[in-house]
């Protein structure tokens, strides 16, 4: 049987007080809409139909051809929400997903098991309910003696019997397609708030003799619904919680749990270990036997088998196998270290490739730049890329030497195994195996230091007569 897909995107989302669309709010490195729309396409849907409103262009913009659309120009409830999506699907027929955009806890197993409830019990609506021990505000499940869901009653609308119930709808539904788009043309807005819920579709199908249940989750953290900051803080805490546990089970050590930050589509291998008060991002991938931390920032990069990154921070890098980064160091976008590489502390690497078993130790910077294999760059060395208009090139091939205090202007080249003696400020290139020196002869002028020293005394001593 065929699987859809309703996500509700059009809220505006008020109480977010921001400027972007709430929506697009991240969770753990991704906007909560992006992750329920890949919890869908997990279980299987063929067509994921995402309702927007405010902020539309944003939602598509970020979605683009992941997902179909249609646009809730009033927002006049869920119920008239999901109603939008009929013009895509109402003459399909197969099961149909509906979930909140803002709703990004949401799992697939738990997706999973509430389409098998569905199917099994061959049910016209299954909801996805949580327990709470304290469930002020949320909609409760009214369930018959069998089992079966009888209605959801809103907080304002329960009597005692009913606030005391502690089963909340989540908001997550799973409906028989054909009859779920039946319902809505029967949904009125006959209410206090002159709206069309999605929650009446549950009471008519009841009276229509058809059967509803109810898929209760063991993780009350899925009923969350963003619609504040503090909500957020909650999502985010409990997704770090869950992203954390998943890497711990799959063999990498987290030293402290509490104090690492990792995104939600990061891959890490096993044997890795993650020391305290590390941000890892983006689409990072880590290798095995790395030690990564502490206090590391990685961002969309790449960190090969065996290398140990600690006290730095990477963004869009690539570290090779073995390799040593820090402490204190700055990979940039572009930067690309082969193996066995060394970049030690106060280093910043931008755009520039290092080959295997090349060393840059401290206090440098290499930028725009082909560094061969085995090469040594000193203390203080720097490639001088830019002059104040364009970007150009240093090139360094095998087994060359860089002493300290050197500067490269580029565009220039170091041939293969060549020296070049610190503190030279090289402008032409040096071809290989040559030496290059570029700096004043040393001349030394025997007591001309006390010279200095009387002049400056002498002059001291005239400022003050004259004060």
């Amino acid at each position: 049987m065929k699987r859809f897909a309703i996500v509700l995107a059009a809220g505006q989302g008020k109480r977010m007080k921001s400027k972007l669309y709430k929506v697009l709010h991240p969770v753990c490195g991704k906007p909560m809409v992006g992750h329920v729309l890949d919890t869908v396409k997990k279980v299987e849907c063929e067509r994921s139909i995402v309702v927007v409103g405010h902020g539309a262009e944003a939602v598509k913009s970020y979605l683009g051809t992941s997902a179909e659309y249609v646009l809730q120009e009033q927002q006049l409830g869920t119920g008239h929400a999901v109603k939008q999506a009929g013009q895509l699907l109402g003459q399909e027929e197969g099961t149909t997903i509906v979930i909140c955009g803002d709703t990004p806890l949401v799992t697939e197993e738990t997706l999973d098991a509430l389409i098998d409830l569905h199917t099994r019990k061959g049910a016209a609506a299954t909801v996805l309910t949580a327990s709470m021990d304290n469930p002020k505000g949320y909609g409760r499940i009214i369930r018959a003696e069998n089992g079966s869901v009888v209605r959801i009653v809103e907080q304002k609308d329960c009597s005692p019997e009913e606030d005391a119930v502690q089963e909340i709808n989540t908001g997550t539904y799973c409906f028989d397609n054909a009859k779920l788009f039946a319902a809505l043309e029967k949904v009125t807005n006959s209410n206090a708030q002159q709206e069309y819920y999605l929650t009446d579709v549950v009471g008519i199908l009841v009276q229509e003799g058809e059967v509803v249940e109810g898929y209760m989750t063991d993780d009350y953290a899925e009923s969350i619904g963003v619609n504040d900051r503090l909500a957020l803080s909650e999502a985010e805490a409990f997704m770090r919680e869950r992203i954390v546990r998943k890497h711990m089970l799959g063999g990498v050590t987290v030293i402290d749990p509490d104090s690492t930050y990792i995104d939600a589509d990061v891959t890490i291998g096993a044997d890795t270990v993650i020391y305290p008060n590390c941000f890892i991002s983006g689409a990072t991938v880590i290798g095995e036997a790395c030690i990564i931390g502490p206090s590391t920032e990685i961002e969309d990069s790449q960190i090969h088998d065996g290398a140990k990154v600690k006290h730095s921070v990477l963004s869009k890098a690539e570290v090779g196998s073995e390799a040593t980064v820090g402490p204190f160091a700055y990979l940039r976008p572009g930067a690309k270290l082969g193996q066995h590489v060394k970049v030690g502390d106060f280093v910043e690497i931008k755009n520039a490739s290092l080959g295997d078993g090349s060393k840059v130790s401290h206090l440098s910077y290499i930028g725009d730049a082909k560094v061969g294999k085995n090469v040594n760059i000193g203390c203080g060395a720097i490639t001088v890329n830019y002059d104040g208009y364009n970007k150009s090139i240093t090139e360094i091939e095998d087994d060359a030497f860089v002493g300290s205090n050197v500067n490269l202007i580029a565009p220039v080249k170091i041939g293969k195994g060549a020296y070049v003696v610190a503190g030279s400020t090289i402008t032409q290139n040096v071809p290989e195996n040559d030496l290059a020196i570029a700096r004043n002869r040393q001349e030394n002028k025997p007591g001309y230091a006390d010279k200095i020293r009387s002049r400056a005394i002498a002059k001291k001593k005239r400022e003050e007569q004259e004060s």
